[in-house]
């Protein structure tokens, strides 16, 4: 089984009513899902995972597409997360699709606080990279 979300019910509630949200279907079940959320006028890619029992059928990267492009079409410029650093299906996942590492010294205020809370979670922080990706100018 892939991983729970750790949001709210309400908060998946509130993106899906928003847009942000997406569920991949197979068989009548949920397979794999995608969110996001802005935070200080920033996009940040909340959670996203793929049942590994569906893995390597595009699913993953057709979900970040959709994230990215309704991202883009709010207006927002870039899209923020925050990923294991050596896990293949993270952070080089990311990387191929076009995502960059931000050193520390470049994280905003709205970064440190979303790292703050994965802390809080107790994901380990040495593991962890910021990664961002560009999306273009709003229109």
């Amino acid at each position: 089984m892939f991983a729970r979300s750790t949001l709210a019910a309400d908060d998946h509630v509130e993106a899906a009513a928003r847009g942000r949200l997406w569920v991949a279907e197979s068989g009548g079940r949920a397979v794999g899902y995608a969110l996001y959320s802005c935070v200080d006028g920033q996009a940040y890619l909340v959670q996203m995972d793929v049942d590994p029992d569906h893995g390597r059928r595009g699913m993953g990267r057709a979900l970040l597409e959709h994230v990215c492009a309704s991202a883009a079409g709010e207006g927002f410029e870039r899209i923020t997360l925050v990923t294991l650093r050596d896990v293949p299906w993270n952070a080089s996942f990311y990387a191929s699709a076009g995502f960059e590492v931000l050193e520390p010294a470049r994280y905003t205020p709205s970064m440190h606080a979303m790292l703050a809370e994965e802390r809080g979670l107790g994901f380990p922080m040495h593991l962890r990279v910021v990664m961002q990706r560009w999306l273009g100018r709003p229109g």
